[in-house]
């Protein structure tokens, strides 16, 4: 056993929010006015910074979903001790433009050199700035600080009392420490009865099935070139499917006449896509920030919030903050309408003065503000013009097709005609639609942690219809994959399942199938399925040796949810009391000394514990946006006081 030091703090977990933990303890250590002594352990079977997720050797064809300019792993609040080391990821990006690090690769500089503000770089060169900036730290630690890097799992953390923990790792070893921090990210997770059975299935009649996984950990070359592939899932997973069974394999996409064509190299399989909606997600409009600066919320903002914050009022999601973003949305379509298209409304002034009127909750008024909405536009705009919001996520709704060749076209008009209005940008009303629902997101995550709404409303409204909803309209990949997308259905390279796929195994073809109620025709059949979906962040169906022995310990839980009916519900994430966030055990008692951050928070926190949002120069700085960070910071607070 290595005995701790005056103080010993372990984080479990080295990717990008245990890294956060320890660039917050150097932080406060530099800002501490005696000496500190701290030794600070980091369990990760994978190299810190990067962690599992952000390996910069995988694939370049993997990109991330947001651009250069957004993501950062150090803070910029003027409030808390400030950095002693790193920058923002695009900082680091113009840093190496200018005066690049010897250690680079020759695939990284490439990158680097065409790569700007606006592009969305590869998680691989995004895992390369992690790495750095843990070197930065390194460099930089205060003194009196120590810290060790211990490349292998954590199976078990046990109170051995006096506040101290015992913490065992997969080499055998156990380390006795003051604070325990379970950054534990993307952890294994068991499959649900129907992948188990879909599995188990392939097992018996000799096909291939490859279940929800990162996808830098599939091994794509067992995929047949062609023959086809179901693939399950088209949000964001599926972009790098597509990417590693067409690029990957040599095939190449050029422009031609003003259109994106491809041209096989002849390894392909004959991809066989389905989802729920049987579209992928949108693509992303063309901004220059990450949030639309077009668009101002009016009805769901900060303030609102507040108002009812101190009103004693705690929101229901659909009766209170839904309304909110859905008149925002609505005035962010027409108002852009108007904007960019000035035949489509004969009397614009009149119609937006109209609109603005219908829209103001009006607490002295018993009238549906739906309906007077509705009235207005039935006066001012035609139906070639009118938003169906909900329709926005769920295009193909309502419609039957003959043959899964008119299916196909019908999924690439949508693609194009997506594209198109993405390439628009700010004048387009669509677009601007989402982006207000994309703004409303980021106060909506700030309006919901530590309780904010009601559990039945968490439940019912806020992850059982809304999230899914606004992340296949604003959490979209560039607009660029919807153009490939396009351009390989037309090359036959893809094809489509349809809505509302089912799937099943055909025993005695020995073959998976999938079909949709809303496609005509024979199910699609093949040898090999690919579920493109990331393993399920379910607490209580994680794959983690040491989750499951703190579980088993009692000394986290999961957090229970009560429905509208009374009945509890277990939901995602650990059961944690803030500030900082500690996990309650199963007697309910809260122990000290051991904190929670990141994916495991996902009853807590809605949508803030993966990335934390750079300041962007004339953007809005929403309290959301580094929200991780704080928490980070709260953390090493608490550590640095247990001596």
């Amino acid at each position: 056993m290595e005995l701790s030091q005056s103080n010993r703090a372990v984080i479990i977990g080295g990717g990008p929010r245990g890294t956060s933990v320890l660039e917050r303890l150097l932080a406060h250590t530099a800002a501490a006015e005696g000496p500190v002594r701290l030794q600070v352990d980091v369990v990760d079977p994978y190299p810190a910074g990067p962690g599992h997720v952000w390996q910069p050797g995988q694939s370049r064809l993997f990109l991330m979903n947001t651009q250069s300019f957004y993501p950062t792993l150090i803070p910029e609040d003027p409030s808390l001790p400030a950095p002693v080391a790193g920058t923002t990821f695009d900082q680091w990006r113009v840093r190496q433009q200018r005066d690049p690090l010897p250690a680079l690769t020759a695939d990284e500089r490439a990158e680097l050199a065409v790569l700007g503000s606006n592009d969305f770089p590869s998680r691989a060169l995004y895992g390369r700035y992690l790495r750095c900036t843990v070197e930065d730290l390194l460099d930089k630690a205060p003194d009196g600080v120590t810290i060790d890097f211990r490349e292998t799992s954590a199976v078990s953390v046990r109170p051995v009392g006096d506040g101290m923990f015992d913490v065992g790792l997969g080499t055998g070893v156990t380390l006795r420490a003051n604070s325990v921090v379970l950054a534990l990210g993307h952890i294994p997770s068991r499959l649900n009865p129907e992948q188990r059975d879909l599995q188990a299935s392939a097992a018996q009649l000799g096909l291939h099935y490859f279940p929800p996984a990162a996808p830098a950990d599939v091994d794509w070359s067992r995929i047949p070139a062609g023959e086809p592939v179901l693939v399950r899932g088209m949000g964001l997973n599926f972009f790098d499917t597509m990417g590693q069974l067409t690029e990957g394999r040599g095939g190449k996409f050029v422009s031609t006449n003003s259109r994106l064509d491809y041209e096989p190299s002849g390894q392909e399989p004959l991809i066989i896509a389905a989802s729920r909606r049987g579209t992928p997600y949108r693509a992303k409009a063309a901004l220059n920030g990450y949030y639309a600066s077009s668009i101002t919320l009016r009805y769901l903002t900060e303030a609102a919030i507040g108002r009812l914050a101190k009103a004693g009022i705690r929101p229901a999601f659909d009766h209170d903050l839904w309304p909110l973003l859905q008149r925002d949305a609505l005035w962010a379509y027409y108002s852009t309408l108007v904007r960019s298209q000035p035949g489509a409304v004969p009397d614009a002034e009149a119609f937006l003065a109209a609109l603005e009127e219908a829209l103001q909750p009006h607490a002295h008024s018993a009238a549906n503000w739906e309906d007077s909405v509705e009235s207005v536009l039935a006066v001012h705009v035609g139906p070639r013009h009118r938003l169906d919001l909900p329709g926005l996520a769920a295009p193909l709704a309502g419609r039957s097709f003959a043959t899964r060749n008119e299916h196909d076209a019908a999924v690439v008009e949508f693609l194009l005609d997506d594209a198109r209005r993405s390439a628009l940008g700010e004048d387009d009303p669509v677009k601007m639609a989402i982006a207000a629902l994309h703004h409303g997101r980021a106060v909506l995550k700030t309006a919901v942690a530590d309780g904010g709404i009601t559990d039945e409303s968490w439940v019912a409204g806020l992850r059982g219809w809304f999230e899914s909803f606004v992340e296949g309209l604003a959490s979209g990949p560039p607009a660029l994959r919807s153009e490939q997308l396009a351009a390989l259905a037309r090359a036959g390279v893809v094809s489509f399942v349809g809505p509302d796929p089912k799937f099943r195994v055909d025993r005695k073809a020995a073959m998976f199938t999938a079909s949709s109620p809303w496609v005509s025709g024979p199910p699609a059949t093949a040898r090999t399925m690919v579920e493109a979906l990331a393993p399920g962040n379910r607490v209580s169906a994680n794959d983690s040796p040491v989750l499951e022995q703190l579980l088993s310990d009692g000394l986290v839980r999961s957090k229970l949810m009560m429905t509208a009916e009374g009945a509890p519900v277990q939901s995602t994430g650990l059961d944690v009391e803030p500030h900082p966030y500690r996990p309650v055990a199963a007697n309910g008692s809260v122990t000290e000394g051991l904190f929670v951050l990141g994916l495991q928070l996902s009853s807590t926190q809605w949508g803030t514990a993966i990335a934390a949002e750079a300041r962007q120069q004339g953007g809005p700085a929403y309290r959301s946006g580094q929200r991780t960070l704080r928490d980070a910071d709260e953390i090493a607070a608490a550590i640095l006081r247990r001596v």
